[in-house]
């Protein structure tokens, strides 16, 4: 089992859910820090980005002053996992945004947003994960989907043909929120590689 070995990871607490990774990341072993200010994501090894109404914080993001420093981080290679709306924030392209919303492009995919539908189409799913033994249950709430994956990117799991686990190197995004489900398995894939990002770091 990874565990996080007391390592400082952020959480994003601008909106959303935040709440229930902070309590996961810790269950992990991991230190969770609430990001809600430049100075605050200088001293995170990675970030995760949760669910929660996307454009309200990429509103959030750039009045905080987070927009850039985070960017930039992302771009030199912080490992990052995005949940739900954090997924849309960390396209390269959203399909469906406002034309003034932000968002990162840490990983080559395009999303749409809402597009199993509203609140009231919410639903649970057991899915079969490339690289997981056994099924993760994931929670789809106002759930985003891929839309084009880039050639660099990783499609780990589908509901329907339609992808809704991505990974483009440290980067891991889910349409799904797994904090919901009590499932850690994929915060523990996030935990890893701040690891190995640790160790590549070392050797060079």
């Amino acid at each position: 089992m990874v565990r996080g070995e007391g390592r400082p990871v952020g959480v994003l607490a601008l909106q959303g859910d935040f709440r229930e990774h902070v309590e996961l990341l810790r269950r992990l072993g991991a230190r969770p820090v609430l990001v809600r200010l430049p100075a605050d994501l200088a001293a995170v090894e990675g970030l995760v980005i949760p669910g929660g109404e996307s454009t309200a914080m990429s509103v959030l993001l750039q009045a905080s002053g987070l927009y850039e420093p985070l960017a930039a981080r992302l771009q030199e290679g912080m490992p990052a996992l995005g949940t739900c709306a954090g997924m849309i924030l960390l396209a390269r392209e959203v399909l469906d945004g406002r034309p003034d919303q932000c968002h990162l492009g840490a990983i080559d995919i395009s999303v749409r947003r809402n597009a199993f539908g509203r609140q009231r189409e919410s639903f649970e799913a057991d899915l079969e994960v490339s690289g997981l033994a056994g099924p993760l249950h994931a929670v789809f709430i106002r759930a985003p989907v891929v839309e084009r994956a880039g050639p660099q990117v990783e499609v780990l799991a589908r509901v329907d043909g339609r992808p809704v686990l991505c990974r483009q190197g440290p980067v891991l995004v889910s349409a799904f929120h797994p904090e919901l489900a009590g499932d850690p398995r994929l915060h523990q894939w996030f935990l890893q590689s701040l690891t190995q990002r640790k160790e590549n770091v070392r050797a060079f």
